[in-house]
């Protein structure tokens, strides 16, 4: 197949497969089976595609077969199509009427999205399903994302449709009182795939594109899903304006390159320009969530020529907002860093103090590594560089164990 054709048919493959898993499991009630079908109809399209062309509706003709084969399947197995219409039976009662997509037809992704982050299921699996299932990537994807073996990864996949199975979750979109306690789980897994596409916790590579892309898409989708939703804007806001630094954070050398460093020509535009207005809109019509709020945060960024000139008093006052709506430690660390830039160093290091005994706190390298950089500034080098030994000691990535090797030689030196 020609390498253009190639890439169009994979394109299609990846925008097409969450939508068609989703409609044959609102179909037919049973995730195995639609995965199945779904693969099964994906090779019959690489079979025919390069000979008879791609079809002027690719997605209509992959679910037309996929169908095919799933009634092949249930002629096959009278029980198994006993036992799938009772499961329909019962999901059509518990489904109310799905949102209605572009075209005016209910797109059934957005059930699997929240089937995906059902409270029910434990938090890591959320993320995995969400990936494997709505993202498309293979179980050996999901396996190198969340850094475990593939044959765990296998059976953490397992496990969670066992879970959905056995528990009957439902294969619905929740009603309009359920949104605000279910919601928060889907943002959630999607973010958590940003994080580790953002800032990847161990390996070669500080940004892992292909996660932090893949989680922008479907940020992207989920917008176009539940368009009402402020907190859906906040998080796709807060990814595309976190994301469009990307090629300004790392040097020559594959080092880390700290937001104060940053070559902010590099910066993409264009995922800037689409990220703001979604900060308005995010913040715009009721109090703002956590999404929103770290949206306006990373604008105030996007928006400022160099770290001198960001509105670091505005960013301090927005940390204190996100503490009164998520408080943790982390927050309370970043608020910290925001402090030193407004009201110098001194005073960011004593907050940066008043958490030493955080736990959660305890085995990231972010906390000493901020400790450091205070030190340094303060010209405290042998202090300084402890807490660079400590930090690295605890640095997962190549290019961040890079930037602190660095630091560390710097302070040393003096």
């Amino acid at each position: 197949m020609p390498g253009d054709i190639r890439a169009s048919v994979e394109a299609i493959f990846r925008e097409e497969r969450g939508r068609l898993l989703a409609a044959l499991v609102r179909r037919f009630g049973d995730l195995d089976m639609a995965e199945e079908v779904t693969s099964e109809a994906i090779e019959a399209a690489l079979l025919r595609w390069p000979i008879d062309g791609v079809p002027a509706s690719p997605g209509a003709w992959l679910m037309t077969t996929a169908r095919r084969r799933a009634v092949d399947r249930l002629r096959r197995d009278k029980a198994y199509a006993a036992r799938l219409a009772l499961l329909q039976v019962e999901a059509d009662r518990a489904a109310p009427a799905a949102p209605e997509a572009d075209g005016g037809l209910p797109d059934e992704r957005l059930r699997l999205f929240f089937t995906c982050a059902h409270p029910a299921l434990p938090e890591a699996d959320r993320g995995a399903l969400t990936l494997r299932y709505l993202a498309g990537l293979t179980t050996v994807e999901v396996a190198r994302a969340y850094l475990v073996p593939v044959e765990t990864m296998a059976k953490r996949l397992v496990r969670a449709k066992k879970k959905i199975s056995g528990a009957r979750i439902p294969f619905r979109v929740p009603e309009p009182h359920e949104l605000p306690s279910r919601l928060p789980g889907v943002l959630q897994a999607i973010y958590s795939i940003f994080t580790e596409g953002y800032a990847a916790s161990a390996g070669p590579d500080l940004v892992r594109h292909d996660l932090a892309e893949e989680a922008l898409r479907l940020g992207r989708i989920l917008r176009r899903l539940l368009p009402a939703e402020r907190e859906v804007a906040g998080l796709l806001a807060l990814m595309l304006l976190t994301h469009a630094r990307r090629d300004a954070r790392t040097g020559p050398d594959g080092g880390l390159i700290l937001l104060e460093d940053q070559d902010r020509s590099q910066w993409d535009r264009v995922m800037i320009d689409e990220g703001e207005p979604l900060v308005v809109t995010a913040l715009t019509g009721g109090p703002p969530g956590p999404y929103g709020v770290q949206a306006a945060i990373a604008a105030l960024h996007s928006t400022a020529a160099d770290v001198t000139s960001t509105d670091w008093p505005q960013i301090v006052l927005l940390y204190d907002v996100l503490r009164s709506l998520t408080p943790s430690p982390v927050v309370d660390l970043n608020r910290a860093v925001a402090v030193a830039m407004r009201d110098g160093e001194e005073a960011g290091l004593a907050l940066l103090d008043g958490l030493a005994g955080e736990p959660q706190l305890r085995g990231l390298h972010v906390y000493p590594a901020a400790r450091a950089e205070l030190l340094r500034r303060l010209g405290r080098f042998p202090e300084a560089a402890e807490a660079f030994r400590e930090a690295l000691g605890l640095a997962g990535s190549d290019p961040e164990r890079l930037h602190l090797r660095q630091r560390l030689s710097e302070v040393e030196g003096h």
